[in-house]
Order: C-alpha cells, then structure tokens, then sequence
C-alpha cells in the first residue's frame, strides 16, 4: 500500500519577473491619492468621490496582481 498517494504535495513557485515599474507606481500614485484625501479632509460629495475612485484604482492594481500570480502559477 502507497502512504504517498494521502499526502498533499506543497509547490513553492516562485515568479520569473516582478509585476513591473508601472505596477509598482500606479499602486504607489493610488495610495498617495487615498492619503491625500485623508490629509486634506473629506468635506462633501467630490471628496468621497476622489477616495472611491483611488480606492478602486488600488483594489484594480490589487486584483492585477493576484491574477497575475494565479496565471504564472498554472503555466
């Protein structure tokens, strides 16, 4: 009787290439623009705006990422 075949078989993969200097800087323009808003205050509408749409450009960069592992991981 085979005991290998109920062990689970961890992989460490590990990426052949970052996920790039316009990766890294739209995630660091997006962090600067929701701390902007937290620095300068949220006084109305327009400024909840602003941090709905940094925060949805940082979850998009975010997502970006994780699919990107995903992909490399399966090839």
């Amino acid at each position: 009787m085979n005991n290998n075949s109920n062990v689970a078989e961890l992989t460490v993969t590990t990426p052949k290439r970052s996920l790039g200097v316009e990766w890294y800087g739209q995630t660091a323009a997006s962090l600067c623009w929701i701390a902007s808003v937290f620095v300068y205050g949220i006084d109305g509408a327009g400024d909840l705006l602003q941090l709905c749409a940094a925060s949805a450009w940082l979850i998009a960069n975010i997502f970006t990422a994780v699919t990107t592992q995903k992909d490399r991981s399966t090839r």
